[in-house]
C-alpha cells in the first residue's frame, strides 16, 4: 500500500530514519571509545611536565590545556565530559604527586602495594575536581543540549560563552580542591605559570585566577582554530559565503583576544604593586640535611642538636633561620647547654634566631598537652621567646582525620595529633622589619598567606617558610614546592625565604625570582641580603573573592546563552 503522506523532514530524511538514527547516536554518546579516556589521561600525565623542574613550562601548559579543551569538545554529553575531565585529572595527579609513595613506604613503613594503592586512590579523588569542572562546563556551555539537538552527529562548536564557562568552571574546581577536607591545592594549574606568560595576573587574582586566565586562553585558541578550519572554502557549499565570513570573523576576534590576554600577562610584571621599606636584613638560611629515618632516633637527635648548634653559631647575621623541627624535641626538653650557648650567641652578636621545635602546654600537674609544630624566635637582649604555632596541619602527618586511624597505624610516622595555632599570628620583629613565618606546606594556601599580610597588626615585609621535605626523598616535590613559594611572592609582592632540611633552601625576591639557592642534600647555610616591602597587591586586598564571585556569574551567563536559549528555541 502506498504511503499517503511524505514524511520527510526538512533535511530530507524520513522521520522513521531520523528516529532510528537518533537511537544509534544516543548509544554512541553513551559510550565513547576507551581510547578517548586513555588519551585524556595521557594528556593529563603530560601536563605534569608543565610544572617544576621544567623551565618555562607555562607555554607548554597552554598548549596542553588547548588540547584538553579540544578533547572535551569531542564529548557528547555531560557524562562523557565528566569522565574525560576525571581521566585528565587522574593522569595529572598520579604522575605529579607520586612522591607521596616515598613518604608512606620508605619512611612510613607502609607495604609497597598499599602505598601505591593509596597514591592511586588519592589521585582518583583529586581527579574528581577536574571531572566536575568539565561536567559543569558541559552543562553551562550548552554542550549537552547542543549534542541532543544535533543527535550527536555534529561536533560541539566552541563558543564565546563556552570559553568563559570553561575558565570559570575550571577555576571553581581548583578552588574547591584547595578548600574541601582542609584542601590540597598542590599542582594548581596557575603554579606552572610562575615562569610562564600569564604570571603577571598573579598579584591581581592569585593562583586560581591565573588558572582561570589559562583556561580562557586555551579555550579561545581552540575556538579560533576550529572556526578557521570550518571556514575553509572547500568545506562549505558555494552558497555558504555568509557562514564562511562569520567563521573567519569569529576566528580573527578569538585570535586577537588570545594574543591580547597573553600580552597583558607579559606586560603586567612591569607594574610595581609594592615598594621597598625598612633597612635590608642579612639573613642566614640553614640546611641540615638530616636523614629522615635518623631524625627521631636518640643518636640522630644528638647529632642534629650538635649540627644545628654549629650552624647557628657559625657567624653572626641579622637573622638565622632553621628548618622545620630542626630541634625535634619538646621545647621544654631542649638540653640546657644548647639553649644557653645559642642564647649567648644571640645576645653577644645581635643575631635574631628562628628555630623549629615542638611546642606544648604544661598543665599544673606537670603533664604536657596541646603539642604544636612551632617556630621559636630569640631576640637579642630580650628574655622572652617569640612563638608561631602551625595553623594549617597536614592530614595523617599532624592530625588524623575522623575514621582514618587504621590508615595511620599502617605507617611508622612519629608525629601524631597536633593542636592548631591561630589563623593570623603576630609577625616576628627583626630590628625594624616585621617577618611573617609559616611552616611546611602552609605556603601552598595563598589565601591564608594573603590574610596574614592583610590582617597582621603590623604588616610583614618579608615571608619565611621553614620546612622539611626529607619525607619525600630526592623527588620533584622539592622543586614543585619552591615553585609554589615563588607564586606566594608574586601574589603578595614580598620576598620569600625558605629554610629547608634537604632542599630547596632558597631566597626569592618580591617578583618571584630565585636569587640564591643551596644545592639539595648538602649541609650548609645560604647567606642573603633581603629588603622587605610594604603595600598591598590587589590579591592581598581581596584574596580569592574575585574568582569566587565572578565565576558563578559567568557560568550563569553561559547557561543563559546555552541550554536555556536552546530550550527556548525548541519551545
Amino acid at each position: 500500500m502506498a504511503e499517503p503522506i511524505d514524511s520527510r523532514t526538512r533535511n530530507g530524511a524520513r522521520a522513521a530514519d531520523t528516529a532510528s538514527a537518533g537511537k544509534g547516536d544516543a548509544a554512541a554518546r553513551r559510550a565513547l571509545p576507551a581510547w578517548h579516556y586513555l588519551a585524556a589521561a595521557a594528556l593529563g600525565a603530560l601536563n605534569t611536565l608543565s610544572f617544576a623542574p621544567t623551565p618555562h613550562g607555562g607555554w607548554l601548559e597552554i598548549a596542553i590545556f588547548a588540547g584538553f579543551y579540544f578533547w572535551l569538545t569531542r564529548t557528547t554529553g555531560w557524562k562523557s565530559a565528566l569522565f574525560t575531565g576525571w581521566a585528565f585529572g587522574f593522569g595529572n595527579f598520579v604522575s605529579g604527586i607520586w612522591w607521596l609513595y616515598v613518604s608512606m613506604h620508605f619512611y612510613g613503613g607502609m607495604p609497597a602495594v598499599l602505598a601505591g594503592a593509596a597514591v592511586v586512590l588519592f589521585s582518583l579523588y583529586l581527579g574528581l575536581y577536574p571531572g566536575l569542572a568539565a561536567l559543569l562546563w558541559s552543562f553551562c556551555a550548552g554542550h549537552a543540549s547542543n549534542a541532543r539537538e544535533r543527535n550527536g552527529t555534529l561536533p560541539f562548536s566552541p563558543t564565546w560563552h563556552g570559553a568563559f564557562a570553561f575558565a570559570s568552571a575550571w577555576a571553581l574546581g581548583e578552588w574547591a580542591r584547595g578548600y574541601v577536607f582542609t584542601g590540597f591545592p598542590w599542582l594548581s594549574s596557575g603554579y606552572a605559570q610562575v615562569d610562564g606568560p600569564l604570571s603577571g595576573f598573579a598579584p591581581i587574582v592569585g593562583v586560581y585566577g591565573v588558572g582561570w586566565v589559562l583556561a580562557l586562553v586555551a579555550a579561545l585558541a581552540v575556538q579560533a582554530l576550529v572556526h578557521v578550519r570550518r571556514a575553509r572554502p572547500d568545506a562549505l557549499a558555494p552558497s555558504a559565503g555568509g557562514t564562511q565570513r562569520r567563521g573567519i570573523a569569529t576566528a580573527a576576534i578569538a585570535t586577537v583576544a588570545t594574543v591580547a590576554v597573553i600580552a597583558a600577562g607579559l606586560l603586567l610584571p612591569l607594574v610595581n604593586w609594592t615598594h621597598p621599606e625598612n633597612t635590608p636584613l642579612n639573613v642566614r638560611l640553614l640546611q641540615g640535611n638530616v636523614k629522615q629515618d635518623m631524625k627521631f632516633s636518640e643518636s640522630g637527635l644528638t647529632d642534629s642538636l650538635a649540627e644545628f648548634q654549629k650552624l647557628i653559631t657559625e657567624k653572626p647575621a641579622d637573622l638565622v633561620v632553621t628548618p622545620e623541627t630542626a630541634i625535634p624535641v619538646l621545647m621544654q626538653e631542649i638540653p640546657e647547654k644548647f639553649g644557653r650557648d645559642v642564647r649567648a650567641f644571640a645576645d653577644g652578636t645581635g643575631t635574631s634566631i628562628l628555630f623549629g621545635a615542638v611546642g606544648g602546654t604544661v598543665t599544673p600537674d606537670g603533664r604536657v598537652v596541646d603539642y604544636t609544630n612551632s617556630l621559636f624566635g630569640i631576640t637579642p637582649g630580650q628574655n622572652g621567646l617569640y612563638r608561631y604555632d602551625k595553623h594549617h596541619l597536614v592530614p595523617f602527618g599532624e592530625f588524623v582525620p575522623w575514621g582514618f586511624r587504621w590508615f595511620v597505624n599502617l605507617m611508622n610516622i612519629p608525629l601524631g595529633d597536633f593542636a592548631r595555632g591561630a589563623p593570623v599570628q603576630p609577625p616576628f620583629l627583626v630590628h625594624n622589619q616585621p617577618v611573617a613565618v609559616d611552616i611546611c606546606y602552609e605556603d601552598i594556601f595563598g589565601e591564608e598567606i594573603a590574610r596574614t599580610v592583610r590582617e597582621s597588626p603590623t604588616s610583614p615585609g618579608i615571608l619565611i617558610n621553614s620546612t622539611n621535605l626529607a619525607w619525600f626523598g630526592d623527588t620533584i616535590a622539592l622543586d614543585q614546592h619552591l615553585q609554589i613559594a615563588r607564586m606566594r611572592s608574586l601574589e603578595t609582592g614580598r620576598p620569600m625565604l625558605r629554610a629547608t632540611n634537604t632542599g630547596a633552601t632558597a631566597a626569592i625576591d618580591a617578583h618571584g625570582n630565585v636569587i640564591a639557592r643551596l644545592p639539595a642534600f648538602t649541609v650548609g647555610s645560604l647567606d642573603v641580603r633581603v629588603e622587605g616591602t610594604q603595600g598591598f597587591t590587589p590579591y592581598v586586598r581581596s584574596g580569592n573573592d574575585i574568582v569566587i564571585a565572578v565565576s558563578p556569574l559567568l557560568l550563569a551567563l553561559g547557561f543563559a546563552f546555552g541550554p536555556a536559549r536552546l530550550g527556548r528555541k525548541k519551545a
